[in-house]
């Protein structure tokens, strides 16, 4: 269960880190660009289920806070 369930998240964040990338990409932000490419990667590091869900959410919502 646990590795099906790493593997569906890690898909979802993937794919939103994708989303997010080629969006920071078009318009020129920074940050946006960074955050997805953060989210396409770190789930390759963390091995906890609850970690990658918390870590995703929290890069999902820097763009948010930090808009330069």
């Amino acid at each position: 269960m646990n590795s099906e369930a790493m593997l569906l998240w890690s898909l979802l964040f993937n794919s939103i880190g994708l989303g997010y990338f080629v969006y920071g990409r078009k318009q020129g932000n920074k940050v946006v660009l960074y955050s997805g490419v953060a989210l396409m990667l770190y789930p390759y590091v963390f091995s906890s289920v609850l970690a990658v869900i918390g870590v995703g959410v929290l890069l999902m919502c820097l763009p948010r806070f930090f808009n330069w």
